[in-house]
């Protein structure tokens, strides 16, 4: 009885399969390749993978669909490497904030440069040459000129009018959408098994939603 050969995985292993914008290629404008970077978490605090676009211009998070004993065929070649990554786009501010807070504990204003800073993690420093980070500290920081030089300082207040703003953007786009997320829904399917409410109920109702959202956005936040 002849014996089953072994199949032989391919020894390149440096290979995934990916779904992104075309944004995540786009290297016209400069020289560099994409690359992935290890930063730190705002929601865990621990290490988490994301991408930084060509020229560091644009931050994408970095979400892996795994499961078990799953491989792909690419090409003639076995990959033995079966998770499926999803990269999206994602706003360099949310992995600022915590730095950001940290450093307002101090309640002084200082360099940004010297607050985006981490031993454990010295590729953050990267996120402040993305496309409009340092113009969008606005809305998180106030800040200070002095002889030509910005300094900026952590300030609540602006962070939740910026993630209100979020909130309401995110509300908008569903509502453009029919999709409904608050009292009265599946999760899993967006159907409503409720009657149609009142007016007042319909806004005691986009309220919740809000909220919900507004929780969402803040789990990016350290506690």
């Amino acid at each position: 009885m002849a014996t089953k050969k072994k199949r032989t995985l391919s020894a390149q292993n440096d290979s995934w399969v990916v779904i992104a914008p075309d944004s995540v290629v786009d290297t016209q404008k400069h020289d560099s390749d994409p690359s992935f970077v290890r930063l730190r978490n705002p929601l865990t605090d621990e290490a988490s993978l994301y991408m930084l676009g060509s020229g560091d211009v644009q931050l994408f998070e970095v979400k892996a669909f795994e499961e078990d004993f799953h491989s792909w065929f690419v090409g003639q070649t076995v990959q033995r490497d079966g998770r499926l990554l999803f990269i999206t786009p994602m706003d360099p501010l949310y992995l600022i904030l915590p730095y950001l807070i940290k450093s307002g504990k101090e309640g002084k204003f200082q360099p940004v440069d010297q607050v985006v800073m981490d031993e454990e993690f010295p590729a953050c420093s990267r996120l402040l040459s993305c496309t409009h980070s340092l113009a969008s500290l606005r809305h998180i920081a106030e800040e200070k000129e002095v002889a030509n030089l910005k300094f900026h300082r952590y300030s609540q207040e602006k962070t939740m009018d910026w993630l209100k703003k979020k909130v309401e953007r995110t509300v908008a786009a569903l509502k453009k959408r029919h999709i409904s997320v608050g009292e009265g829904v599946k999760s899993s399917t967006y159907v409503r098994v409720k009657s149609e409410p009142d007016h007042n109920e319909g806004e005691k109702l986009q309220l919740k939603c809000s909220r919900q959202l507004f929780q969402l956005f803040l789990l990016h936040l350290p506690v």
